[in-house]
C-alpha cells in the first residue's frame, strides 16, 4: 500500500470594505470556487462566520507525494495572495 499525505491549512481574511454578511460571503464564495477549480482542494469557512469583515478558512489537500503537495500549497498560497479581494492576515499549514 502506498503512503498518502494529508496537508491541512488555515488562513484568515480581513475584508475591510465589507458592510454586510452578504458582501463578505460573495468574496468568500468567489475565492472558494476559484480554489476548488484551480487546485481541486476541499475548502470551507470555519471561523468568524457571523462577522462582516473577517473569514477564517480551512482547506485540505491529499496526495501521494509530500513534495508535490508542498509545491501545490506554495502555488495556492501565492494565488490567494494575488487574487483574493481581501487582506490575508495569516496562513498556516500542518501535515496530518
Amino acid at each position: 500500500m502506498n503512503t498518502a499525505y494529508l496537508l491541512y491549512s488555515e488562513f484568515e481574511l480581513h475584508i475591510p470594505y465589507s458592510q454586510s454578511l452578504k458582501q463578505k460571503r460573495q468574496v468568500v464564495q468567489r475565492l472558494r470556487d476559484r480554489l476548488r477549480q484551480q487546485f481541486n482542494v476541499s475548502i470551507a469557512e470555519v471561523a468568524s462566520q457571523e462577522e462582516w469583515q473577517r473569514a477564517g478558512m480551512a482547506l485540505v489537500m491529499v496526495g501521494s507525494s509530500r513534495r508535490q503537495l508542498e509545491s501545490q500549497q506554495n502555488a495556492l498560497e501565492a494565488f490567494i495572495l494575488e487574487v483574493v479581494d481581501a487582506e490575508v492576515q495569516w496562513l498556516s499549514r500542518e501535515w496530518i
